[in-house]
């Protein structure tokens, strides 16, 4: 974000105040000034450890009103299976070639399926797709035989959710040109699977902070009733 425009962004808002939910949104499109249509994200600060396996929080969700990202979903698959992802929109289909292509470091896409039985084949770019975050996962729906379903989950506009080093859970919701009422259903949505997957050795306040902003503009802080 430019000086200037972050300048007038911050004569808005105050940083330091607990929006609530609904003028947390309402002033993130405010601020939204950019010639593209940014992107609005939540960042939720939790009371976990993430270094411990019961305590990282992971999975997928689809929002209510998507994100308004257009992914492009490579599928490793053979046969049949292949056919089933190119009549279902993959972006890009393949077995051993599309391994060599990883290689050679053409990496044009943004999400990952694969065949269970491709995952030995996936297995030999594990260490370039693991750090991107892009191998496939069962416990994420991206390794699978029901490979339609899962390019309409990703491509309707599904987003991943997993708790970092510092126990902070950070997610696209939407676009600044989404209506507020679908930024804030998508919001709500979010905390409310993130809720339900609370550790059950977490003590005290599960939530420590959340906030809002779009790709370009300060983030307020806000709290849902």
């Amino acid at each position: 974000m430019s000086g200037k425009r972050m300048k007038n962004a911050l004569k808005n808002v105050d940083l330091e105040k607990v929006y609530s939910l609904k003028d947390a949104v309402k002033q993130v499109k405010v601020n939204a000034t950019a010639k593209f249509d940014e992107t609005v994200e939540v960042a939720i600060n939790l009371n976990v450890d993430a270094k411990k396996a019961e305590q990282n929080i992971r999975g997928v969700l689809n929002l209510p009103h998507g994100t308004g990202k257009v992914y492009r979903v490579a599928v490793f698959a053979r046969g049949p299976k292949a056919e089933e992802a190119k009549k279902a929109g993959a972006d890009l289909v393949g077995a051993d070639e599309l391994v060599d292509q990883i290689l050679k470091g053409e990496i044009p896409f943004d999400k990952c399926i694969a065949t269970p039985d491709m995952m030995g084949v996936v297995g030999k770019v594990a260490k370039v797709l693991g750090p991107r975050g892009l191998m496939p996962n069962p416990k994420l729906g991206t390794v699978t035989m029901d490979i339609a379903a899962a390019l309409s989950a990703i491509k309707g506009g599904q987003v991943e959710y997993r708790t970092e080093k510092a126990g902070v859970i950070h997610s696209r919701v939407g676009k600044a040109s989404f209506a507020e009422s679908a930024l804030e259903e998508n919001v709500k949505a979010l905390l409310d699977v993130i809720m339900k997957s609370r550790p059950a050795g977490v003590k005290g306040s599960y939530i420590k902070k959340m906030s809002l902003s779009s790709t370009m503009g300060p983030g307020l802080q806000f709290s849902v009733e």
